[in-house]
């Protein structure tokens, strides 16, 4: 088998190549931008992009390419299963719904009016999502009606910018104040108030719709497990300081061998029914119990976040102790 892979630095390609060049697996490396990419993997069995939500020329046509050469026979990451619903909550969703999946109460309207007859009717708080951005970005909890009005009228008004200058502004503050980021890094940020990201630049606003979730109080965290193939990997993230938020937070706490088994037999029931290569799952419990799911991505950050877990777990839910590679598994898979 050939592999075609797109290469990114930073990014699961970095560890796509050293994997292939370690086994002696036939590669090449193409530019999944060039015109003529469908010929220029002609010649090979396999695609893999690991493709970026923040980058506006992935957004515009990555599932498009990857969905096209599966159609032709070609063996692709991520694959139609995988990736169809990555960065896009609402459709998300549906498909929870669709598999009977125990989301979070989601709420989705497409008109001013149907929006605002709900909220009449509704309790709060409620959470607010876009349907598109990664680490909590375009989440906001909103305690009141007034506050949701607000957002109503922006959704079907002048709409929501993809990129949030202010947002990534607190957000590097608040790293900087936790240490977890420098002085430097809050600086960039107040430079984006003036100068615009080229994703932000480059993509429309978001508006025609608003899409809300139930707010589940829980205990201060959520787990997040990550299946590839027939592994898993678990890990809890603590939400931020005064915030009701854990994705992003950057404060990760691996109960490995210790975590509840109930969350890795849901994501390998809830994975076997989509049929994926790769997800990573975001659960919550609430204060009796129940164990909800908020959202799912295809991906997940590279370095510094799976790499501390001590081991993984198998299809049998037993532990196996030990240092892995997860992007090493994704070329496996696609091989098998």
């Amino acid at each position: 088998m050939k592999i075609a892979i797109h290469h990114r630095s930073g990014s699961f390609s970095d560890r796509w190549i050293n994997y292939c060049e370690e086994k002696q697996i036939a590669y090449t490396i193409v530019d999944a931008y060039d015109t003529d990419i469908v010929e220029k993997v002609k010649d090979c069995d396999a695609f893999m992009w690991h493709h970026h939500h923040a980058d506006y020329r992935d957004t515009l046509f990555a599932k498009q390419l990857l969905y096209s050469l599966q159609m032709a026979g070609k063996k692709v990451f991520p694959d139609f299963n995988t990736g169809w619903h990555f960065d896009d909550k609402v459709g998300q969703k549906y498909m929870f719904e669709a598999i009977g999946a125990p989301l979070v109460p989601s709420f989705v309207f497409y008109t001013k009016r149907e929006s605002l007859e709900w909220i009449e009717h509704t309790s709060f708080p409620k959470v607010f999502k876009l349907r598109g951005g990664a680490g909590a970005v375009n989440v906001k909890l909103v305690r009141t009606k007034l506050e949701a009005i607000k957002l109503i009228n922006r959704a079907f008004g002048r709409g929501f910018p993809q990129f949030d200058k202010w947002n990534n502004l607190k957000e590097r503050w608040t790293k900087f104040k936790g240490g977890k980021d420098t002085f430097l890094a809050v600086c960039k940020g107040i430079g984006r108030l003036f100068i615009n990201t080229e994703f932000g630049k480059m993509r429309s606003p978001e508006k025609g719709y608003v899409y809300f979730q139930d707010f589940i109080p829980n205990n201060g965290f959520d787990i997040r497990v990550v299946v590839v193939g027939d592994k898993a990997v678990a890990l809890q993230r603590n939400i931020r300081e005064n915030d009701f938020r854990a994705s992003g937070s950057g404060d990760l706490v691996f109960p490995n061998e210790n975590i509840d088994k109930d969350f890795i037999s849901l994501a390998y029931k809830l994975n076997k029914k989509l049929g994926a290569q790769s997800t990573a799952f975001d659960f919550i419990k609430d204060l009796d119990n129940n164990i909800y799911l908020v959202e799912i991505s295809y991906g997940f950050p590279m370095l510094n976040f799976l790499d501390k877990a001590s081991g993984y777990w198998d299809e049998n839910l037993s532990w196996n102790e030990g240092k892995f590679i997860p992007q090493n598994w994704m070329v496996d898979n696609l091989i098998r």
